[in-house]
């Protein structure tokens, strides 16, 4: 399997998982405020990631970590993106959120050839184009559409957009410490912002948060290998997948019937998708890994 379809594979994961810990928080946000959910979440993440970051070097490892300005501007990018997320879905029903963040692939294609020297071809430009048309069909956009929660998951989508561009700039740090910076700033976050709006869980309730924050945990690390191993402006795109997830969840746990303007988009998001998938198959052969894998492995030994 070359570098660039296991990078496909992991980002279809980690928005699996991503979905699973969105819907699960869209139902949580209901009883419990931001904050209270950020810490939860990250106690939760930071117990199950405590092993994996001693493993890979501990507070040594933190300290000396490479692009120190980068890793910080990752670490808020990440809080702000979660914040803004769990923000915009207590107004608004979760496929609608996960929509409008939708628009990100286009984001990160603009900037992966800005930012990181990416060269993107007038076939895949196409199809992310193709992909972000069956978004706006699933949006129908009209005044009443883009209301200030609308506002708030569009700049959501941009921060996450930023944030996926400088993840890729630091594919060499161990995937253990991106992870222990960007849970622990939302664990400060959190811990800053819960005690004005605390509400005591219940046992259930306590054990969900923290699973959120597991789940959340593996979905950050799919996503970050995933940008080690293949370009973003390819691996980016299968965000889509999120609003096939958005309609399958939303119907079984929020019993939201989806329109046929939403399924018509779908369809367009997943032929989009698998070009692009299909066309990288032709363009790597399998089982030779690609440049970008062969960078990866000798600088990342030990990943959990």
């Amino acid at each position: 399997m070359s570098g660039t379809t296991l990078g496909i594979g992991l980002m279809v994961l980690g928005i699996l998982l991503y979905s699973i810990n969105d819907a699960m928080g869209k139902w949580l946000v209901g009883a419990y405020s931001v904050g209270m959910i950020l810490l939860v979440r990250s106690l939760g993440a930071l117990i199950v990631l405590a092993p994996f970051a001693h493993r890979d070097g501990g507070i040594g490892a933190l300290l000396h970590a490479p692009h120190r300005g980068l890793q910080l501007l990752r670490v808020a990018l990440s809080t702000t993106e979660i914040g803004f997320f769990y923000w915009a879905v207590s107004y608004m029903p979760l496929a609608d959120t996960m929509t409008y963040y939708l628009a990100g692939p286009i984001y990160v294609a603009a900037m992966s050839a800005i930012f990181l020297k990416e060269k993107i071809d007038g076939a895949r430009w196409a199809a992310i184009l193709v992909g972000f048309v069956g978004v706006i069909i699933v949006l129908n956009p009209s005044s009443s559409t883009l209301s200030w929660p609308a506002l708030i998951a569009i700049t959501g989508s941009f921060v996450y957009s930023v944030l996926m561009i400088v993840t890729r700039q630091l594919r060499g740090t161990a995937d253990s410490t991106l992870l222990v910076f960007s849970t622990g700033a939302a664990f400060l976050a959190g811990a800053v912002l819960a005690p004005f709006q605390w509400v005591t869980p219940t046992p259930r309730d306590l054990a969900l948060l923290l699973l959120l924050g597991v789940v959340a945990l593996f979905a950050s690390f799919c996503v970050n290998r995933s940008l080690k191993l293949a370009p973003a402006s390819v691996v980016v795109p299968y965000q889509y997948t999120m609003l096939i997830w958005a309609v399958i969840f939303g119907y079984i746990f929020f019993n939201d019937t989806p329109k046929m303007s939403v399924l018509i988009g779908a369809a367009i998001i997943i032929a989009s998708g698998l070009f692009i998938f299909f066309r990288e198959q032709t363009r790597t052969p399998p089982g030779v890994p690609d440049e970008l894998a062969e960078e990866v492995a000798p600088s990342n030994p030990a990943q959990p």
